[in-house]
């Protein structure tokens, strides 16, 4: 029902990689990955210690299958951590001893929400699940963030998505550029800004009819007072 599916999904995991890459390179050690999924190569923590390492990993999700492969890979690596969490209780998942048994939420983080935002709804208020994230980052952390959206997306290709997961156990909520990238309120968003996956930090892939937006917060050194 819809063509573009891995075209789609190998831009958005490849906004990552970029995404990662980028926040290690402008020294971030620590990286806390919210939805992490199945592991895929190259992973968050993968591409961290290409730069750092001894780079640390916590990966949050709450899919018993991805839990069972992720703990399997954290086996391997004193420097990973992988929390049974939901993104829509943020503050369980700040509040985890694994959490902090290898994040140092006082220097800077790297938070990735990437993907898993257009899963929830707005009356489980995504705005909030991000600023809780926010208060609790140090000046100098940034917020790795992407989602579907419906501005230029087609739509009769929207309504066919949205169309198979009404089925499912989650829907999925496309959303106007605009509101997502009111997600990142107090972030100042790195060059070129909130764009189409496939564009960041500059074209790496032909567009497609269905648009994934991503962009990179920093923290600016005047936050949080």
């Amino acid at each position: 029902m819809f063509p573009e599916a891995r075209q789609l999904a190998c831009a958005n995991r490849r906004f990552l990689v970029r995404a990662v890459r980028y926040c290690a390179e402008q020294g971030i050690d620590q990286f806390l990955d919210i939805g992490t999924g199945i592991p895929t190569f190259p992973n968050v923590d993968e591409v961290a210690r290409q730069v750092h390492p001894h780079a640390r990993t916590v990966g949050v999700d709450n899919d018993p299958v991805v839990l069972t492969h992720d703990r399997a890979l954290a086996e391997c690596h004193d420097g990973i951590r992988i929390i049974d969490g939901d993104l829509r209780r943020p503050r369980d998942i700040l509040a985890d001893p694994k959490l902090h048994e290898i994040l140092d939420l006082s220097r800077p983080v790297a938070v990735s929400l990437v993907a898993v935002l257009h899963f929830v709804t707005d009356a489980e208020d995504p705005a909030g699940i991000v600023a809780a994230f926010r208060e609790a980052m140090t000046p100098g952390s940034f917020l790795v963030l992407s989602a579907a959206t419906s501005t230029d997306s087609d739509p009769e290709a929207v309504a066919r998505i949205e169309q198979i997961y009404a089925k499912a156990n989650v829907p999925v909520v496309f959303r106007p550029a605009e509101q997502i990238e009111s997600w990142f309120a107090g972030f100042e968003l790195v060059v070129p800004g909130l764009v189409e996956v496939s564009q960041w930090p500059r074209p790496a892939g032909a567009p497609t009819n269905v648009r994934i937006l991503g962009g990179v917060g920093h923290l600016p050194e005047t936050a949080n007072g």
